[in-house]
């Protein structure tokens, strides 16, 4: 009996470990493909398409001493408001790092500003955190410089 009690708690710490390590990891893929959602969001300035790359409860913290936008509702607010400006934007990015639950890219973004003509050139890194269960962003950290504008 005792031989089938641990045959049974092995089986189950087994689908246990394969269960959670089929989510609790991001690849550097999963990451690549995070990343064309959030190119495909900014250069369509789609704020919505932005949003849904974030947890319900996301912190998106755009400059290190202000408040993170909180959830998907500040997430959606702040890139209404950032990119109702900007025209022809073009978004590269390339991974740093993944590790666990977090990855680090590097990206730089070129735009027009529709109110001057002004072109904008931002290089930044990303440091992300992703929930394990949905693959989805729920810690945003960045970190840009600007050349014009």
């Amino acid at each position: 009996m005792s031989t089938n009690i641990l045959k049974t708690i092995t089986v189950v710490a087994i689908l246990c470990s394969a269960a959670s390590s089929a989510h609790a990891q991001v690849t550097s893929a999963k990451l690549e493909a995070w990343l064309g959602g959030y190119r495909e969001a900014w250069e369509k300035r789609d704020a919505e398409r932005a949003a849904q790359l974030f947890t319900d409860n996301a912190a998106y913290q755009e400059m290190p001493f202000d408040a993170p936008k909180s959830g998907r509702a500040g997430i959606r607010e702040y890139w209404s408001g950032v990119t109702a400006d900007q025209r022809d934007v073009e978004f590269r990015s390339q991974t740093i790092a993944v590790n666990g639950n977090t990855g680090v890219a590097h990206w730089s973004a070129k735009f027009k500003l529709a109110s001057t003509g002004a072109t904008v050139e931002l290089d930044g890194v990303f440091v992300l955190e992703f929930d394990p269960k949905t693959g989805l962003c729920s810690a945003l950290r960045e970190w840009w410089h600007v050349r014009g504008g």
